[in-house]
Formats: C-alpha cells, structure tokens, sequence
C-alpha cells in the first residue's frame, strides 16, 4: 500500500516538474540566447578593436619608414590612415607627426590644428599637455596675447604635467605683448615653483636680469630662442616618437 502511495507522489511531482518545464524552459532559452549574442559581441568588438589597433600600428610604422627614406608626402598618408583608427593612441601620435611634417613644410597654422586635434585624441593628460604645449609655442610669434592666454592657461594650472613651461611661456607672450612688469612678475613667481626645472630656473633668472638692466627690448626673442619642448611623456617615446621634427626651439618652430 506504501508503494502505490509513493508511486502516485511520484507520478505527481513529474507532472508538477513538466508544466514547470513548459513554462520557464521558454524563458530560459531566450536568456540563453541573449547572453550568447552578449558574449559573441563582446568578441566581436574586441577583436574588431584589435583588429583595428594592429591595422594602426602598420600604418604609422610604414609612415616612420617613409619619413626616414626623406618621403614626407608618402608619410603623411600613412599617418593619416593611423590617425583615422579608433585607437586613441595611433591617433594622437599619427596626428603630431602630420602636425611634424606640416611644420617642416612651413605650414604652421595646419600644424597647430593638427597638434590640438591630437590633443583632444590623446589617451593621457601627459600627451594632451604635451601636444597643446607645442601648439602654444608655435604661436608665439603670431598669435595675440587674447588668444595664447585661453590655451595657456589651463596648462599653467599646478599638477598639470608641465605647468611650469606653460607659465613660462605665458611671460614670454606678455614680453612680446609689452606687459614687461606683468611679465617680470610671472618669471620672480616662476622661480618659487618646486615644479621648475634647473634649466626653467636658469632661463627666467637670465629674463629677469635683463628686465631689470633695461635691457627688454630684444628680450623677447632671446628668451623665446632659449625655451625647448620638454622631453614626450614616456608612452610617447615609446611608441615610436623619434620621426617628430628635431627643431622643436619654439621660435625656430615659429619661424617656420
């Protein structure tokens, strides 16, 4: 009697188990589902970003090569098929070495949109700066005081990566804009800086020294032909920077 017993229940919880199964396994496949379309999407977009990154990294090495063998034009197309990849990185350096190429072309206002085209590609604060900071010591010899200080700035503000050559190079466009004592302020502030190199130190020492033997007229230009581009953050280095121009003196780079 036992048995029937258990045979019933047992006969009852198989037909609880089936209209459970009719009704949830519907569900269960369509999440199923999803989460294999999910999974093949996130493949697929990692592979197609590295897919991308790869194809990038081609490029800008056959633009490397071609600034090498003296082909400028040829170079450029690369970097620019570089610039055009969705990889941050490949964009902002392909993009400072087109800005390279237009600025040894004498073409410096497309090199300036370019470095600040780069600047708003770059994957890191230390290359943004690095880009913008170059773009600002192009100008110098053309822009007004109006227009550098904007880009100036916000470079300038402390614990940004190269704060203390921004502030530099902003007394160097109020020289150059007549603000001497305005100018000469910055520089005596510069020198209390714990972010100024030694070379920084040296160089507005000399400023201020000329400043005050009133001797300002020419200062301008002396100060601006001792003034270079720091060295790239690391992760520019690193990824292949060496082909960016050797003149990097911003009234040389001006000049051009």
């Amino acid at each position: 009697m036992v048995d029937v017993f258990e045979e019933v229940e047992e006969h009852l919880r198989s037909d609880q188990y089936a209209v459970l199964a009719r009704k949830y396994l519907p569900w269960l496949g369509g999440l199923f589902a999803i989460a294999l379309v999910i999974a093949f999407g996130v493949w697929g977009v990692s592979a197609w970003r590295i897919q991308n990154a790869q194809k990038a990294s081609q490029a800008y090495a056959q633009g490397l090569d071609s600034v090498g063998k003296g082909d400028l034009t040829g170079a450029y197309t690369e970097f620019g098929v570089a610039a055009a990849s969705s990889s941050k990185a490949y964009k902002s350096l392909a993009l400072m070495q087109q800005a390279g190429i237009r600025l040894n072309q004498k073409n410096t206002p497309a090199a300036v949109q370019l470095l600040d085209e780069a600047a708003k590609a770059a994957p890191s604060p230390a290359i943004a700066d690095w880009a913008s900071l170059k773009a600002a010591y192009l100008l110098l010899d053309t822009a007004p005081l109006a227009q550098l200080e904007p880009r100036l700035n916000p470079l300038a503000v402390s614990g940004r990566p190269f704060s203390a050559l921004a502030r530099e190079a902003l007394a160097v466009a109020k020289l150059m804009a007549g603000k001497t004592q305005e100018a000469r302020s910055d520089f005596t502030v510069l020198l209390l800086t714990p972010s100024a190199s030694e070379e920084t130190r040296t160089r507005v020492k000399i400023a201020v020294a000329l400043i005050d033997s009133g001797t300002a007229a020419g200062l301008p230009a002396i100060v601006k032909a001792s003034m270079t581009m720091p060295a790239p953050p690391p992760s520019l280095s690193q990824a292949g920077d060496a082909a960016e121009p050797t003149d990097q003196t911003p009234p040389s780079g001006a000049d051009q």
